[in-house]
């Protein structure tokens, strides 16, 4: 019953694999010389190194991620043809640039799969704004937002839940379950909902709401459907898609990074590896497309923190490298690996902290939920 947690180092290797493999091969096509690929942390399970290459692939214990060890990558052996540090500034700038690149092609091409079978999509109110290439299917109303302390929270409604009858009758679009419902204040409505693969009979009494104005139970819905679309439009839509990925999560960033700075909440859950690792199972459960939107999200989300200009990213060294040529010279090779390295302790110990915060969340449930 390992499941989730196969599950969970599979997408894991997918992600560090694709971001490594940027830096690694643009690393050999710029003359570089790798010196070690390796999936994971150390201290070390096995490797082997090629003869022909003399490149050690490795296996490591702690698997939160990967790393490509590039000759002179800090700061030695600069007078080497060979060592990274002997490169051209925009040539080791395209070989730092090149994990994010890879994780954001990665989300794309999964997007572009996904959209050629069927993807789940929440649907606009005017359908043509998908296109005219556009197949839809099994359409669905969702509930998305349970407000709190809400009749439909109280009731056992959740966000997920797929309404697939409002008082004996399958509901025909979004506006007809909200009219229903402000008809029927201090009344109690039997919806069946599905969830999580099983069929719930719900009774729930909407009242009057003062943020809406008339009669409700607290909820946000959506049409939702399987959209899908011609190979030839496939790859369009699977990178406006990632593109629109992309732009969410910076906001979302801005969001928690601007509210930190002013003191304000953050307003957002924050999870590591035990999160990841459980949310996956989830998914993993309910499907391959669900799968391939979860980790084209992860792999954005991965591209993006890489980027930022924090030390032991790719980022930071982008950082260093900037100042390199605005200052005509490299930096102190000393201070800037003093940096990164007090960067990765940084970010060893938050992901210790959200662990952590993580197993609390989950509670007692959690070796159910991982190993379920």
């Amino acid at each position: 019953m390992l499941f989730t947690i196969v599950v969970f180092i599979a997408v894991l290797a997918v992600l560090v694999l694709a971001h490594e493999a940027g830096h690694f091969f643009t690393a050999r096509r710029f003359g570089c010389q790798v010196e070690e690929f390796g999936f994971g942390f150390p201290p070390r399970i096995f490797g082997r190194r090629s003869k022909k290459t003399g490149i050690l692939y490795s296996l490591n214990w702690i698997p939160l991620g990967g790393f490509v060890k590039i000759k002179g990558e800090d700061g030695e052996n600069r007078d080497e043809p060979d060592s990274f540090g002997h490169k051209k500034a925009w040539q080791r700038a395209i070989i730092l640039i090149a994990g994010v690149t890879m994780n954001f092609v990665l989300a794309v091409v999964l997007l572009t799969v996904g959209f050629g079978f069927g993807i789940p999509t929440a649907l606009p109110t005017n359908l043509a704004d998908l296109g005219p290439q556009a197949r839809i299917a099994n359409t669905e109303t969702q509930i998305y937002l349970v407000a709190k302390d809400s009749p439909a929270e109280k009731a056992g409604l959740k966000s997920g839940d797929v309404i697939l009858t409002l008082a004996g009758q399958t509901p025909a679009s979004v506006t007809a379950v909200q009219d229903y419902l402000a008809g029927e204040i201090d009344k109690a409505v039997n919806l069946t909902v599905r969830r999580d693969g099983q069929e719930l009979a719900i009774s729930v009494t909407p009242v009057y709401r003062d943020e809406i104005g008339r009669g409700g139970i607290g909820i946000a819905l959506a049409r939702t459907g399987i959209v899908s679309y011609p190979w030839y439009w496939s790859l369009y839509y699977g990178a406006g898609a990632a593109g629109n990925l992309a732009v969410n999560i910076l906001v979302a960033f801005y969001t928690i990074i601007k509210n930190l700075i002013i003191g304000q909440p953050v307003g957002m859950e924050v999870t590591g590896p035990v999160g990841i690792a459980v949310m996956t199972g989830e998914v993993a459960r309910m499907g391959i497309i669900y799968m391939l939107q979860f980790i084209a999200l992860l792999s954005i989300n991965l591209a993006i923190i890489n980027f930022l200009p924090l030390p032991a990213l790719d980022g930071g060294r982008l950082l260093f490298l900037l100042i390199e040529k605005l200052r005509r010279r490299p930096v102190n090779q000393q201070i800037e690996n003093f940096v990164h390295n007090l960067g990765f302790l940084l970010l060893m110990l938050l992901m210790v902290f959200v662990t952590y915060r993580d197993v609390v969340k989950w509670g007692g449930g959690l070796f159910r939920k991982i190993f379920g």
